[in-house]
């Protein structure tokens, strides 16, 4: 059990991660791909992913244990300032408006694990090579079976000398783009579907409401957040807030990295985003497109714009539940809307697509 304690101050520090992050979806779904479980969301995906991984994946494999620890500087997360409850600002994107977070963070990051000092590699590396379960993010410390060969190949990376970084730099790089980049579109659309639910509920009732729509492994006794977790831990903020980071590749078990180094930054809390199905290449959408006519669609386009639940959809464009639930549908059926349900109710989000089709029709307006 995890149970992280808020303080009033922290209450004011909680913030929402703009999207998904690359190299945590990289990482994470390293740790989906070897395994069997959630077939129906990760199975097409997993055999997808292998036909295109060509390269070597042993260092990943010595690096990333199935469970326990996985050194901190993989995963370095972006720069963090500022306090306020608030929802971190959208990152840049490209004409497309599909690239936010995506090449240019999957870059960002990797220049920063390039620049991991020596020390900290050796440091993190022995906690690899003993197999301690990690007093930030954790697993069950089983060693697994291949564990001799893991630990030549962690050997060799960690005598490796100043190349080390630029070789893990480039396996990091090619393995996202057989197991990330092809699907950056559906992974964004769906954290931001997560994001605008949990915006929803902090601006209607602040950070305590916000922390009590998390998944139901976390669960919020205010001031303490609990998680379900492999091993005991009490996690005090002291007033630095917490990050929230959605992930579509974390799947059953929230994760807490906790920067040691920095002990001004906040926390960051990885949790994962309800999954209603696989990811999919953002070219299957296509063939749908076609159903995309006529002035109603185009106003319930316009209404999800900033996010809805059916009835106000119905509301704002002035059609029946039944219609506005039946263009939703269509919407989402091309890849241009994402819908979550929240209880009894359902929030209908754009995905990237989407928004840049309404800004395209803008334009052309």
């Amino acid at each position: 059990m995890l149970r992280i304690h808020f303080t009033g101050r922290d209450l004011g520090g909680v913030r929402m991660a703009a999207g998904p992050d690359p190299l945590w979806e990289t990482i994470l779904s390293f740790h989906r791909i070897r395994d069997r479980r959630g077939p129906l969301v990760f199975g097409e995906w997993r055999r997808e992913t292998r036909a295109r991984l060509n390269g070597e994946t042993a260092l990943l494999s010595a690096l990333v244990p199935q469970r326990g620890y996985f050194p901190d500087f993989l995963t370095p997360g972006p720069g963090l300032s500022g306090r306020g409850a608030r929802l971190e600002t959208a990152r840049t994107s490209g004409p497309s408006g599909l690239e936010s977070g995506g090449a240019a963070g999957l870059e960002a990051g990797l220049e920063a694990v390039r620049a991991t000092p020596p020390e900290r590699i050796h440091a993190e590396l022995s906690l690899v090579a003993g197999g301690r379960a990690r007093t930030g993010r954790t697993g069950p410390g089983h060693p697994g079976p291949g564990r001799g060969r893991r630990l030549a190949t962690l050997a060799a990376f960690t005598d490796g000398g100043t190349g080390r970084l630029a070789r893990l730099v480039e396996v990091l790089r090619t393995y996202h783009r057989a197991a990330v980049e092809p699907y950056w579109p559906y992974l964004r659309a769906r954290a931001e579907a997560d994001r605008a639910l949990r915006g929803r509920a902090l601006l209607d009732g602040g950070a305590d409401a916000l922390l009590s729509t998390l998944p139901p492994m976390l669960r919020w006794r205010s001031p303490v957040l609990e998680a379900d977790y492999p091993v005991d831990r009490e996690l005090r903020l002291d007033g630095r807030g917490l990050l929230l980071q959605p992930s579509f590749f974390c799947r059953s078990t929230a994760v807490v990295h906790r920067e040691h180094r920095d002990p001004e930054r906040p926390p960051v809390l990885v949790y994962p985003i309800t999954h209603s199905d696989g990811p999919a290449v953002a070219e299957r959408a296509g063939p749908s497109l076609g159903r995309l006519v006529g002035h109603t669609r185009s106003a319930v386009l316009q209404a999800i714009e900033h996010g809805c639940t059916t009835s106000e959809l119905a509301r704002r464009t002035s059609v029946s539940l039944a219609s506005a639930s039946q263009h939703a549908c269509v919407l989402r059926e091309a890849g241009l809307v994402v819908t979550l349900r929240n209880g009894n109710a359902v929030l209908h989000t754009l995905t990237p697509l989407g928004a840049a089709l309404l800004r395209g029709c803008a334009h052309v307006r």
